[in-house]
């Protein structure tokens, strides 16, 4: 399969604190890869270290093979990596369709722009429904489709979701799942998930890392992770029991 993103040894620091230390992971094109472990354990600060939001202090990044260490957030969109932050981040004042349009800011060639915007209303039919109301007035598991559809907006070759059921209702969270998969079946996309929900996770990813105190400990196919003594090791004493899973909370 195609490399669509590599780190090679990734360091990430924030000011003398090293957050990430030597990650060496790999998304293949059409792959769900999943990046778990406890809270503070470094996962967000990867991905943000790939998306050009974290200074990278040692280690490579590669974009479709092409070497992108260090650049810019809005360079790396260009380059086809968007990022779907903690929180979602949406403009609350602005309406559904001044947020897709931010998506596209960071865009050179916007030929494809309208093209895309009709796509994703498709595929986000709650979007179209509310496209001239504030995003403020949507609710918490349509934020996170606007905030999932805005970064789409910039037509990646791979997405990087950044807890994306944080703070949402347990049948919101399955939605949210659901709609993370059909986005890889239906669109090809190439998926880098960070996430605490590690039962829904293992689910629909294809491999998982295992983080903790900014290296990675372990990794393999949902199978692998799921043995006992490999989850107690970096997730907690409890492993993936049910008591963590509903919490959505590995730690």
């Amino acid at each position: 399969m195609t490399t669509v993103l590599r780190t090679d040894k990734l360091q990430a620091s924030y000011g003398k604190i090293v957050a990430v230390r030597e990650v060496d992971l790999v998304v293949a094109e059409g792959e769900i890869v999943a990046l778990l472990g406890p809270n503070g354990a470094g996962k967000s600060s990867t991905l943000g270290a790939i998306a050009g939001l974290v200074k990278v202090t040692g280690g490579r990044v590669f974009l479709q093979e092409h070497d992108v260490t260090g650049l810019s957030a809005e360079e790396m969109v260009r380059r086809g990596a968007s990022l779907v932050p903690e929180g979602r981040r949406i403009f609350g004042t602005l309406t559904v369709a001044e947020n897709l349009a931010a998506g596209t800011a960071s865009l050179r060639d916007r030929s494809h722009v309208a093209e895309e915007r009709s796509r994703l209303l498709e595929l986000f039919p709650i979007l179209a429904e509310r496209y001239n109301a504030a995003a403020g007035t949507l609710s918490g598991g349509e934020q996170q489709q606007l905030a999932i559809a805005r970064a789409l907006m910039a037509r990646p070759r791979v997405l990087l979701l950044d807890e994306p059921s944080l703070g949402l209702a347990p049948i919101l969270v399955r939605r949210v799942f659901e709609l993370i998969a059909r986005l890889r079946k239906e669109e090809g996309l190439s998926i880098l998930l960070v996430e605490q929900n590690v039962h829904l996770s293992l689910e629909i990813c294809d491999r998982a890392y295992l983080m903790r105190v900014g290296r990675l400990q372990a990794h393999g196919t949902p199978d692998e992770l799921r043995r006992a003594e490999v989850t107690k090791a970096y997730l907690g004493s409890r492993g993936l029991d049910e008591e963590t899973i509903e919490a959505g909370n590995p730690s």
